[in-house]
């Protein structure tokens, strides 16, 4: 035997917002596994957050390396290499490369139409 009524038309208040739902759609908000005593209405329940489960989920993200190698091809890939089928620039002649000169000038340029 129940020590509770069990009205159809029985109503509750949520514990967040104060809206009147009836008592069978007010549920326990659950935060960290727990029920914290509150009641809310089924449309504003918060879902438990897993960032905020500290130590029941495994956050083990290993950064290092196993018997790492040193980057041979470091200096080849800083290079800078240019394609100019007209002259000048980055070409290859007898086997040899020929340096690439950048230059760079700011300044203004004024357009009149």
């Amino acid at each position: 035997m129940s020590s509770y009524a069990a009205g159809k038309k029985a109503f509750g208040f949520c514990d967040r917002t104060g809206f009147r739902y009836p008592l069978k759609d007010l549920v326990p908000q659950i935060e960290n596994g727990r029920p914290n005593g509150l009641l809310v209405g089924r449309d504003v329940v918060d879902e438990d957050q897993p960032q905020l489960q500290l130590g029941r989920l495994n956050i083990d993200d290993p950064q290092a390396l196993r018997d790492p190698r040193p980057d041979t091809g470091e200096a080849e890939s800083r290079k800078l290499y240019a394609w100019d089928p007209v002259g000048g620039g980055n070409s290859a002649l007898g086997g040899r490369t020929v340096g690439l000169d950048i230059t760079a000038v700011v300044g203004k340029v004024k357009v009149n139409t």
